[in-house]
């Protein structure tokens, strides 16, 4: 059910996997194409904020940053999973892996890979704030317009 809170995290989230998405860009390697980058990130970021955070609000301050905290998280954590798929899909067409379950296991060993550009301060601090700002609106917009 469309709901203000879920309006709010969603946004919330998708402002901040574009904003990540454009501090992680000077971090990967020289020559990536990075396509919809921003766009999948802001995208990844409207789903996670509509189906983690936007239920989850109403319970209080705490929990409103756990909220914040959870939301961001899975963010990162499906975002990560989304490029991992990627850049293995590309790999895949190259004709790089010889059986399907290698590809599946490289999946992971991307998403882990990828996770190493996300070791910044700029980008730790931008998801500190982003999930204590985007718990903080949603719980708001819950007490605001319930």
């Amino acid at each position: 059910m469309p709901t203000a809170n879920n309006l709010v995290a969603a946004l919330c989230l998708a402002f901040l996997g574009a904003i990540l998405a454009e501090l992680v860009k000077p971090q990967m390697p020289e020559g990536y194409d990075f396509g919809y980058f921003t766009l999948v990130s802001a995208a990844l970021g409207l789903v996670v904020g509509w189906k983690v955070m936007g239920p989850r609000a109403g319970k209080g301050g705490v929990m409103a940053i756990n909220n914040g905290v959870t939301g961001v998280l899975a963010l990162v954590i499906v975002g990560l999973l989304v490029f991992g798929a990627n850049e293995m899909l590309a790999r895949a067409l190259k004709r790089r892996y010889d059986e399907p379950i290698e590809a599946i296991q490289q999946i992971v060993e991307l998403a882990v890979e990828f996770s190493l550009y996300l070791m910044d301060a700029k980008v730790i601090g931008v998801l500190v704030i982003g999930a204590v700002v985007s718990g903080a609106l949603t719980e708001a917009a819950y007490r605001r317009w319930r």
